[in-house]
């Protein structure tokens, strides 16, 4: 995308016409540089600021769902990871509850272990649109991203297994390529090093690092090369095994010029095992 507003512009203008609840502090020199531009009056954004951030409006999101979640059985044994319950909850309701909020009503899920059981979804979410992988359980989450290439331009990707505490993260806004991330001291999860506030290394565990958190999202221009990379990557020997993440941060990194977007313990929590389960929900822990 040929950004045609300053990220201080662009950062102002979407905190006043879409409030995260993480609010900034607006610098004064872009408030007064959207004030000469026409896109602020007294403060408030008028009809041709709105009209200057629709190219950075966030077109659809993408849910990787497809797989079988071994590590929460055996309650995945019956039911998908995303289906599960967490007080009275669906774990994906919280992520398709704030896509909606953010206006963002284009929406397609991955699906493949136990596949039919997502159509429940469709009483509450009558606009999801599935995309079957047939190799979810021969291949990593490659294939289900390759599933969903043509549809990642301008486009939110989201590990369908997180349960989301604070839904202004989807903003119906973005700036450019990125993936949300906890400053951490210390991991032992998978994390970032990052340089000027750009993703230069994913690896497991790490000191003074961010922690990856699953939801990212993909401007224009990389989009379309994700549409090529992860093909190209995919096809390679041990190309099925790879993390679709790894496609645009580590195979292909030369291509991309990722950010991140920081976010704070306790927005979005990820239940990986069935005793972090139990701990979050005691109703699941019976003896």
């Amino acid at each position: 995308m040929a950004h045609t507003l300053t990220k201080p512009q662009f950062d102002t203008l979407s905190e006043l016409l879409a409030p995260s609840g993480q609010p900034i502090v607006p610098e004064e020199g872009a408030t007064q540089e959207l004030e000469w531009l026409g896109y602020l009056n007294h403060g408030q954004p008028t009809a041709a600021g709105a009209a200057a951030m629709e190219p950075y409006r966030v077109k659809r999101a993408v849910f990787l769902a497809a797989g079988f979640g071994s590590r929460l059985a055996p309650i995945t044994f019956n039911t998908p990871k995303p289906l599960v319950r967490v007080h009275g909850k669906r774990i994906i309701d919280s992520l398709l509850d704030s896509c909606l909020a953010a206006g963002i009503e284009e929406i397609y899920l991955v699906r493949g272990y136990l596949a039919e059981q997502f159509d429940q979804l469709l009483y509450q979410y009558p606009m999801i649109r599935f995309l079957e992988n047939p190799v979810y359980n021969e291949t990593n989450n490659i294939s289900s991203a390759l599933c969903a290439r043509h549809l990642l331009s301008n486009a939110y990707v989201l590990e369908a297994d997180l349960v989301l505490h604070s839904p202004g993260l989807i903003q119906p806004y973005q700036y450019r390529s990125n993936f949300l991330a906890i400053p951490k001291e210390r991991t032992d999860d998978w994390c970032f090093e990052v340089e000027d506030g750009v993703i230069t290394e994913e690896k497991i565990g790490g000191e003074h690092c961010w922690q990856m958190v699953g939801i990212s999202y993909w401007d224009g221009p990389d989009g379309e090369k994700l549409a090529r990379d992860l093909k190209e990557v995919y096809e390679q020997p041990g190309g099925r095994e790879r993390y679709w993440e790894q496609v645009p941060l580590v195979f292909r990194r030369e291509n991309y010029r990722v950010s991140v977007r920081p976010c704070r313990d306790g927005d979005v929590t990820e239940i990986d095992t069935f005793r972090e389960l139990k701990a979050f929900d005691k109703s699941y822990d019976i003896g």
